[in-house]
């Protein structure tokens, strides 16, 4: 029994000084134990700048490169003659960097390869992207510019964005703006280089404007948002650029939200479809079978000649009465519109014409009555209608 007790006891006061401990250890936080990758770095200073981009330098690699790497691109035929004649600068832009390059006008290509003198291995990826904007008509003093270490290029494919022809037209044109206003635009508000040539987009520039005029070309190309508001937006964020209280901030309550209008579309007219039948359609009756029906196949020239000069009159004639009737109709004066005002008038009018009628009536009788001598004055003075009557011939005389 003493022995249970005893294995009891045990645990229970090995609980009671962990828990003892774990508070002494929340009082009393031990330090983090550092490995020996948790070293402070050289480079880890608020001072250094970790995005920018360094200008190479050849001692980094002295032995330069150890296998050939080359890239090739086709180029339209109608730039054959521009590149010939702007190669000269294309061949000592490379040169400097012990790039070499090759013009084929049998197969219509330009090529870039690596040489023994080449130190900088990424150099190879940026003279790809030279020939491809030669190929795309970016011109060459600005496809130089390429070779920069802060410049980057980008080539947006439209082609394949919109089916319709037409459409596809009209929006880019929406892209480029009157006298190319909406592209220097965007060339100013983005920072970057843009030429709309054909079925591309060919822009240069950082990588922040670039990712900008891929959304603005995108968005155009596929009737989401007009350029135009797009630059309305970019301007708003310049402005909010400069308030340093704003910069931690979401900036969507200060951007103008556009909504797309539904533009009416013309309906599309549908073919009804007619019940599927087997059985195809009768035969139409042949101009033969139409003479011989009217009688006229059995005709002579001369009475079928007379027959279309017959018919050749009367359809000059209808045509002559119908060109008289709209000579005429050119002088027939239009009817005059009636306004309230007239329906009034007549109505004075008949009320006047009315009033003197009645007036010339009670004069003849004034006169008859004046001629006997009997004048009653009442009868002539306004007032309630009293009804006239006749007295007879033996009274007059009496």
């Amino acid at each position: 029994m003493a022995s249970r007790q005893l294995h009891r006891a045990i645990p229970i006061t090995e609980m009671a000084e962990e828990e003892s401990l774990n508070v002494n250890e929340e009082q009393n936080p031990k330090p983090k134990h550092k490995g020996k990758h948790d070293k402070p770095k050289p480079w880890d200073d608020p001072s250094i700048d970790h995005w920018k981009i360094e200008k190479f330098d050849p001692s980094w690699n002295e032995s330069g490169l150890l296998e050939v790497s080359s890239f090739s691109t086709l180029f339209p035929q109608y730039r054959e003659k521009y590149l010939q004649e702007c190669w000269p600068i294309v061949k000592g832009a490379l040169k400097e960097y012990g790039i070499a390059c090759e013009l084929n006008l049998v197969e219509g290509s330009m090529s870039v390869s690596t040489t023994m003198k080449t130190k900088d291995p990424y150099i190879i990826v940026k003279a790809r992207d030279l020939i491809k904007l030669l190929s795309r008509s970016v011109p060459a003093p600005q496809a130089v510019k390429i070779l920069n270490d802060e410049m980057q290029c980008d080539i947006i494919k439209i082609g394949s964005l919109v089916r319709n022809k037409e459409r596809f037209v009209k929006r880019r044109q929406y892209l480029v703006g009157p006298n190319s206003s909406t592209l220097k635009a965007l060339e100013i508000l983005t920072g970057c280089y843009i030429l709309v040539q054909g079925s591309t987009v060919a822009a240069m520039g950082s990588f922040k404007g670039l990712k900008q005029v891929r959304r603005i070309v995108e968005d155009c190309i596929q009737n989401k948002m007009h350029p135009l508001h797009h630059i309305k937006i970019l301007m708003l964020k310049r402005e909010l650029a400069k308030n340093p209280a704003l910069a931690n901030e979401n900036w969507d309550r200060f951007l103008p939200q556009f909504k797309k209008k539904n533009v009416k579309q013309k309906k599309v007219k549908t073919k009804e479809k007619k019940p599927y039948t087997p059985f195809p359609p009768p035969q139409q009756p042949s101009k033969i079978d139409l003479q011989l029906e009217s009688g006229e196949y059995f005709l002579s020239d001369k009475k079928k000649l007379a027959k279309q000069w017959e018919e050749k009159q009367v359809k000059q004639a209808e045509k002559v009465a119908e060109n008289k009737k709209k000579r005429e109709a050119a002088f027939v004066p239009p009817e005059e519109p009636k306004t309230h005002n007239q329906d009034v008038s007549n109505e004075d009018k008949d009320d006047v014409t009315a009033m003197a009628s009645s007036l010339k009536k009670k004069a003849k009788e004034f006169r008859k009555q004046k001629s006997i001598g009997k004048i009653d004055a009442e009868e002539f003075i306004a007032g309630p209608s009293k009804p006239f009557k006749k007295k007879s011939k033996s009274s007059r005389y009496e």
